[in-house]
């Protein structure tokens, strides 16, 4: 009996154990809601603190706010497609990426900008290179306009 009840804490332990580990089973990557979630709180930094300590921020990898969850982060483009704020990439701020290409020849930014002109909040579909994986992937934005920016996180769809 002694045996049978050990056995079973061991698995028992195991299990949380697993469960509570980072990078496992689903936890490994952002969902739809994850995104819609980190978007609305980039929102919020945005105009609760002013643009330019907000864009810091959603830059920062090791920030407060962590606009860098996985294979999440944040980007803010204007409508001229400038850069504005990246979680991922530092070095694209300031950039206009409005004739940026995805890897099948698609617009994405300039679509991204137009779509923001027209929409309140949209999700975009094209492909890119997974930060976590490195590999090219399908990938869903989610974009919200705030003035005249598009603040969006995407997630990887497999």
């Amino acid at each position: 009996m002694i045996i049978r009840t050990s056995t079973v804490l061991s698995v028992a332990s195991l299990i949380v154990a697993f469960a509570a580990a980072p990078g496992v089973a689903a936890g490994e990557w952002a969902t739809k809601e994850d995104a819609i979630a980190m978007v609305k709180q980039a929102l919020a930094v945005i105009k609760q603190r002013g643009t330019e300590k907000a864009y810091a921020e959603i830059s920062n990898k090791a920030g407060k706010n962590a606009f860098h969850d996985r294979d999440l982060y944040i980007t803010v483009f204007d409508f001229d497609g400038r850069v504005l704020a990246h979680g991922q990439r530092v070095d694209l701020i300031g950039k206009n990426l409005i004739k940026a290409k995805d890897p099948d020849g698609k617009l994405y930014i300039k679509e991204r900008v137009e779509l923001a002109r027209e929409q309140p909040a949209f999700w975009q579909n094209y492909k890119w290179v997974n930060p976590a994986t490195k590999e090219i992937e399908p990938q869903e934005a989610y974009c919200e306009r705030l003035n005249n920016t598009a603040v969006c996180g995407g997630v990887y769809s497999f």
